[in-house]
């Protein structure tokens, strides 16, 4: 019930957070008032709106930040069962199931590189084919008429 209120709280206070922001005049804005755009100011008193909607907008920011924490503590305890501790977890110790069936047993490997069996490391095997008792046959070239 009250992580929903908190939801609903935080989503007003985000809307009236972004219309105060652009509610505002920028820095550059002061510019507009020598062009006719001065008079628009007078509706927040001769100080104009710069000082109640900065002060606004810093305490609307400030409650925003404070339910957000709010929210995540009441996430965390719903997470964690209501047990919240910054200690260390308890180690996991496996069980070790009797079976007949024969298990996979992981070998460590020093590097990724895959061995080769003995077999394989004894054989000599060369690369390059050996060389052919036979002589090739000789190959006709095409006579070449002169070009003219």
């Amino acid at each position: 019930m009250l992580e929903t209120v908190l939801l609903i709280v935080l989503v007003v206070i985000a809307l009236a957070l972004i219309g105060l922001v652009l509610i505002q005049q920028g820095k550059g804005a002061d510019a507009g008032a020598s062009f006719g755009g001065g008079a628009s100011q007078t509706v927040f008193g001769s100080a104009g709106t710069g000082n109640f909607l900065t002060k606004s907008s810093w305490i609307l920011a400030g409650l925003f930040f404070v339910i957000c924490l709010g929210l995540a503590y009441i996430a965390r305890e719903k997470a964690s069962g209501g047990d919240f501790s910054f200690a260390e977890p308890e180690p996991v110790v496996e069980e070790v199931v009797e079976t007949d069936v024969p298990q996979y047993q992981e070998e460590e490997a020093a590097t990724d590189v895959p061995v080769a069996p003995a077999e394989a490391a004894d054989a000599v095997t060369e690369d390059v084919p050996a060389e052919p008792d036979a002589e090739p046959e000789a190959v006709e070239e095409a006579p070449v008429e002169p070009a003219q």
